[in-house]
């Protein structure tokens, strides 16, 4: 054997050791909050893969759209027929075509109610609330509503936050919390969004 062949295989026993020793310490079970943010694209994608993965084993899910919810959608095409699923959409679309605070306000208010609801369900494994950073931001939410229902939530119960500009205490409180990246965006050169891509 070389010494890079044995090198290699010094370094992998080393890595195993270690991902072992992380896999035996993992003990506590419970709900997560996750928290997917940054500039970058894919913040939603990533929760709606999680759905999927959740749907695929049976588990019932809730999806809260509070920006894009008149935007077309593949994930919520392919998906909305699925008996474990349920989705509520704060159907007034970006808040900079409305102009109109006090309507986004009340129907960020009326879709929160819901989000209250299945953040409070027992029987829902995995609730994302996809574009609440907005929300929070924009001053549409308080955050300490937004704190309380997810520090309330069935101990079982995921929950996936998802935008730009995530709140400190949200992710303060949250066990995982990942950063999308722009390096490049397709948009910045005049490049259409693409159906079945992008949305």
């Amino acid at each position: 054997m070389s010494d890079r062949d044995t090198r290699h295989k010094a370094s992998m026993q080393k890595l195993k050791a270690r991902v072992d020793e992380k896999v035996a310490s993992a003990t506590e079970q419970r709900g997560l909050i996750i928290v997917n943010t940054g500039n970058g694209k894919g913040k939603t994608t990533a929760a709606w893969g999680t759905v999927t993965r959740a749907l695929g084993y049976g588990y019932n899910v809730a999806v809260v759209q509070f920006i894009k919810g008149l935007w077309e959608c593949g994930e919520r095409n392919r998906l909305e027929e699925d008996s474990h699923l349920e989705v509520a959409i704060m159907a007034t679309g970006f808040t900079w075509d409305t102009q109109n605070r006090q309507a986004d306000t009340e129907a960020c208010h009326a879709v929160w109610e819901q989000a209250e609801r299945m953040l409070a369900d027992p029987e829902m494994y995995l609730v994302v609330l996809d574009e609440i950073t907005y929300m929070l931001k924009f001053g549409y939410l308080e955050i300490e509503a937004v704190k309380q229902a997810l520090e309330n939530r069935p101990p079982e119960q995921t929950v996936i936050i998802t935008g730009r500009n995530a709140h400190r205490e949200l992710i303060a409180m949250a066990d995982t919390v990942t950063e999308m990246q722009e390096i490049r965006h397709a948009f910045n050169d005049g490049l259409q969004a693409r159906r079945g891509i992008d949305y």
